[in-house]
Formats: C-alpha cells, sequence, structure tokens
C-alpha cells in the first residue's frame, strides 16, 4: 500500500510540474522543444517495451503493452507534426 501511495504522489507531482512547464513556454519555442519531447517519448517507448517484456505478472505485461502502443502514438504523431512545422519554413 505504501509504494502505491508512493507511486501516486510521483505521478500527480509530474502532472503538476509538466503542466506548469507547459503552460509558461512561449510559442517561439514549441517547435524545438517539440523535437525534445519526442526524443523523449523514444526513451518512454524504451521503458514501455522493457516493461512489457519483463512479464513479472500479467497486469504488468498488458500495461506495458498500453504504454507502448501509447508512446508509439506519441512519437510518431509528434514526428508527424515537426516534419509539418518545420516544412513551414521552406521556401517555395
Amino acid at each position: 500500500m505504501e509504494s502505491l501511495v508512493a507511486a501516486l504522489t510521483v505521478f500527480v507531482l509530474a502532472v503538476f510540474v509538466g503542466f506548469e512547464i507547459i503552460t509558461k513556454i512561449p510559442p517561439t519555442l514549441h517547435t524545438p522543444l517539440m523535437s525534445g519531447s519526442n526524443a523523449i517519448s523514444g526513451i518512454t517507448l524504451i521503458g514501455a517495451l522493457l516493461s512489457a517484456g519483463a512479464q513479472q505478472t500479467e497486469w504488468t505485461t498488458w500495461l506495458g503493452f498500453a504504454a507502448v502502443v501509447f508512446a508509439t502514438v506519441n512519437a510518431v504523431g509528434g514526428f508527424m507534426v515537426t516534419h509539418r512545422m518545420l516544412g513551414m519554413f521552406r521556401r517555395k
């Protein structure tokens, strides 16, 4: 029970800090930060693959699989958005 409370505490703090950081970023920095967040999504994908592949319990395997799916969607979508944004700066 203590580990669940600790995990929820870390999650809530991460959500709060992430929200505060994202809302304070000026729009001119969104494209470079999008590329950085794509790299973080890649790291998340590696962690999700490790979690899914560990097969400690069936529950962790399913959560790991869901994390793989969501991290993949996030990374691919982020790269597509970044590619489109960078395309706006190309000369015609």
